[in-house]
């Protein structure tokens, strides 16, 4: 993984549990979201340690973790590969500046190249230009022509054929 003067990025491992729910509760607060937030220590173990379904790259400057990425694989039916899906990409208010989120995502960008996907994706809130600015410097290209819709909770149940 990218190691440059005093920062690293490196996967997380099952003791770091605690910090990756800490810096998903701490983006929730900066989205305004906190009250939405229901995982917990064991259900991130159960999910991402036991059943494999997402991967988590911490960066740490001088040993500190001050951000993560928590990406999964998505497939692309008209590329016939996978893709990696960036759920959440969060660094410390204090840290922002320093290119750790540039690291992160370079780390990323590695990681599919290695692994032959066909693209790395992901999404952002409307209001939050700073990470669209940031984004945009990149050179990642907003998909104007595509809406998310979202099934969860009581819906995705009766949807499901199940009731409450």
């Amino acid at each position: 993984m990218e190691n440059t003067d005093n920062m690293k990025v490196r996967f997380a491992r099952e003791e770091d549990i605690p910090q990756i729910l800490g810096f998903i509760q701490a983006l929730a607060v900066y989205e305004d979201m906190l009250d939405q937030v229901v995982a917990t220590e064991e259900l991130l173990k159960e999910w991402i340690f036991e059943k494999k379904k997402a991967e988590v790259l911490l960066a740490e400057c001088e040993e500190k973790p001050v951000g993560f990425a928590l990406f999964f694989h998505n497939f692309s039916t008209f590329l016939g590969r996978a893709g990696i899906y960036l759920e959440d990409l969060f660094v410390l208010p204090e840290y922002r500046g320093r290119k750790v989120g540039k690291t992160l995502l370079r780390a990323l960008a590695e990681i599919a190249v290695e692994r032959e996907c066909g693209r790395l994706e992901w999404s952002c809130l409307d209001w939050n230009q700073p990470s669209i600015d940031f984004y945009l410097s990149l050179g990642a290209r907003q998909m104007s022509d595509w809406t998310g819709y979202r099934l969860e909770g009581s819906t995705l149940k009766s949807l499901a054929g199940l009731s409450e």
